[in-house]
């Protein structure tokens, strides 16, 4: 039989086991973190039925899905978090308590073309806050310090979390008589970092539409800076002139101000004019996080406020707002820039022991109690030189291996040594646990990420 080469499609992630343990701590940080703000989990299925995806379906998400038929079911891989949470909420709606808080993380799937950090198979990890009709702008207020306490526990320190009102900038784009090409302006004044003020001009008057005047106008606008509340006593000179600017002025007022109560650094905050966030999903308060250091990655969080999450499957008014974390993405990137903590402990277990005698009895009966004082324990039961099982233990990372004999069992003694140091002991199980669980407590002290 021809042996068939083995290969992982383009596009789609296929870690090792250390870096696989790397992400798997970022993404229980980000559980922990979540549940911290009394979030829920939720797994959603990865497969739907092609019309619910596609409810609001069309363009480049019609392009992207995976698509396909099992017998007579029209069938999708889903291409986001969001979709499947709407069918949720329409779905569950009588058994659920609102506001509805809820996380996931999640592979999600898209056919675009793989290129570097970019996949067709990724994870985002998601939070929403689903309102029933109504939903306080407090929760808009309190989405900056989830996010800053989630990227502060993974180890960032750089970074910023960028904030801006859809409401506001509808209602300038109003008051310059740009209201059915606000949109289009949008999606063109979010390209502003990437293409820079003059093409965006360009793009504004010769494929929007809109006057030089008016073009020179936006760009005033989205430049005002100098701080956040140099920012805000600015924008009050456009006050009166438009309902829905005086509303997200109000709204992007709240958000600021219970900044510090919710424990957010000003230097991690700042009020930018230019976030816009292309979709016309969003309908308030806009948010985009990026690293300071490496702004070449782009935004690592974004998402913001939308006023009807599930208006494709109900008539019910479901107001929401929500970020997304492309976690594969950010994974990738930060490993990339060498900034992953490659000291932290990637071992799929703390102790190895090396049975010494034919009777397995003692060795088993050690592993049984290192693992009820949560210790997580392997034994090496194979055939094989002493050397290669030190090796083993080498290769893996695992921190103690166990020597156990006839003297140890007789003395009622374990043997353990620490592979990093050297150093070896003997002493009673319950002393050796101790020593086990406080140099692996030592171990543990560091961050995810570090900054350089």
């Amino acid at each position: 039989m021809a042996t068939m080469t083995p290969r992982t499609l383009s596009g789609f992630m296929e870690l090792l086991p250390k870096p696989q343990q790397q992400m798997e701590r970022m993404m229980e940080i980000l559980r922990r973190t979540y549940a911290l703000y009394g979030f829920t989990p939720l797994d959603t299925p990865v497969i739907e039925a092609a019309e619910v995806l596609l409810a609001k379906g069309g363009g480049e998400t019609e392009k992207q899905i995976y698509r396909f038929q099992k017998g007579d079911a029209d069938l999708a891989l889903r291409f986001d978090l969001t979709v499947p949470l709407a069918k949720y909420v329409a779905l569950h709606y009588n058994d659920l308590s609102f506001p509805f808080r809820r996380y996931q993380i999640g592979k999600v799937y898209r056919g675009e073309r793989a290129q570097r950090g970019r996949f067709r198979e990724f994870y985002q990890a998601d939070i929403d806050i689903i309102g029933d009709g109504r939903l306080s702008i407090t929760n808009e207020a309190e989405i900056p310090a989830i996010i800053y306490k989630t990227f502060s526990t993974l180890g960032l320190r750089r970074f910023q979390i960028r904030v801006n009102n859809r409401k506001i900038l509808n209602g300038f784009y109003a008051m310059l008589g740009l209201t059915e090409k606000s949109g289009d302006v949008m999606r063109t004044v979010d390209k502003l970092d990437k293409i820079g003020p003059e093409k965006v001009k360009s793009i504004l008057v010769e494929d929007v539409g809109v006057s030089p005047a008016a073009a020179d106008e936006v760009l005033s606008f989205i430049a005002i800076g100098g701080g956040n509340q140099a920012v805000l006593a600015a924008l009050e000179g456009y006050q009166s002139r438009s309902a829905v600017f005086d509303e997200g002025l109000e709204e992007l007022r709240t958000v600021v101000k219970y900044l510090s109560a919710f424990g957010v650094p000003e230097e991690n905050f700042a009020v930018d004019l230019t976030i816009a966030r292309g979709l016309d999903y969003y309908t308030g308060t806009v948010y985009e996080t990026t690293l300071l250091d490496h702004p070449e990655i782009g935004s690592v969080c974004s998402g913001g406020r939308y006023d009807n999450l599930a208006e494709y499957y109900t008539e019910k008014q479901l107001p929401g707002v929500g970020i997304s974390i492309g976690l594969t993405r950010l994974f990738y990137v930060l490993g990339e820039q060498g900034l992953l903590n490659p000291d932290l402990p990637t071992a799929p277990a703390d102790v190895l022991i090396l049975p010494m005698t034919e009777d397995l009895s003692a060795a088993i009966a050690l592993a049984t109690q290192l693992r009820e004082n949560g210790i997580r324990t392997q034994l090496h039961c194979e055939e094989k030189k002493f050397k290669q099982k030190i090796s083993y233990a080498d290769k893996l990372g695992i921190p103690y291996v166990i020597f156990l004999g006839e003297d140890e069992i007789a003395g009622g003694v374990v043997a353990c040594k620490d592979m990093a140091t050297g150093e070896q002991t003997k002493l009673e199980p319950a002393a050796t646990i101790y020593r086990i669980k406080a140099g692996l407590a030592e171990r543990e002290t560091g961050t995810v990420i570090l900054e350089k």
